[in-house]
């Protein structure tokens, strides 16, 4: 996928999700989700985690090539197993209680992926870098898989606040292409549904029935395995 449509697409959703959550009552941050056990403060801590792992990527030595794209990377192995999934429950846990209110975790948010998009915009086109699963991935293809974490949780958020979607056409586009590949898009049209209830229906977060799951089979859906 272009590396300038990722980029806008992170820079646009991330901004979205920003302006979501600011001005949250305190009584809104201790929200639960689907997500369970994290709230909505907990939820929102989780990807703070996660787009905060880039910087010290950026700054760590370049892999030689990229060897795992975006789709690869969700692949199910020991970086979804029982304890990761349990370590990955307590930094989130643990980020979120590490700020005195919900307005100052917003904030830390925020000064997060704006420090992510800063760095993003002087690497070159080709930058590989190596994740903390130990992959070599095109910096593009890494920031691909933090537009999913922040699309798809944005979802989450947005459904425990009782809100409307925040969800970006960038965002939504930069997902379905990477689920389908540019060749299926209109195939996923034929379904009839936004990408909101496409991304909930891929995901798990909405229930699939037996049509609609010999579609997705029929175009070739890349099923990601998410934590």
């Amino acid at each position: 996928m272009d590396q300038g449509r990722v980029w806008e697409a992170f820079r646009l959703e991330a901004g979205e999700l920003s302006r979501a959550v600011a001005g949250l009552s305190e009584a809104e941050w201790d929200r639960p989700t689907r997500c369970e056990p994290w709230s909505v403060r907990e939820l929102l801590g989780h990807v703070r985690v996660v787009i905060a792992w880039l910087p010290q990527m950026l700054d760590g030595p370049a892999p030689d090539k990229a060897e795992v794209s975006a789709a690869e990377y969700y692949r199910p192995d020991d970086r979804f197993s029982p304890q990761t999934n349990a370590a990955r429950l307590g930094l989130a846990q643990d980020h979120a209680a590490g700020h005195a209110s919900g307005a100052a975790l917003a904030e830390g948010f925020a000064a997060t992926w704006q420090q992510v998009d800063r760095m993003c915009r002087d690497e070159a086109e080709d930058r590989v870098v190596r994740t903390r699963h130990g992959d070599a991935m095109l910096l593009s293809e890494f920031l691909l898989t933090r537009v999913v974490e922040i699309a798809v949780h944005g979802l989450d958020l947005s459904d425990a606040l009782g809100r409307e979607p925040w969800l970006t056409t960038e965002a939504g586009a930069a997902v379905l292409e990477l689920l389908l590949g540019p060749d299926q898009l209109d195939g996923a049209r034929e379904l009839g549904w936004d990408r909101p209830t496409f991304l909930r229906k891929v995901t798990g977060r909405a229930a699939l029935d037996v049509p609609e799951t010999t579609h997705f089979e029929r175009l070739g859906i890349r099923w990601l395995t998410l934590g």
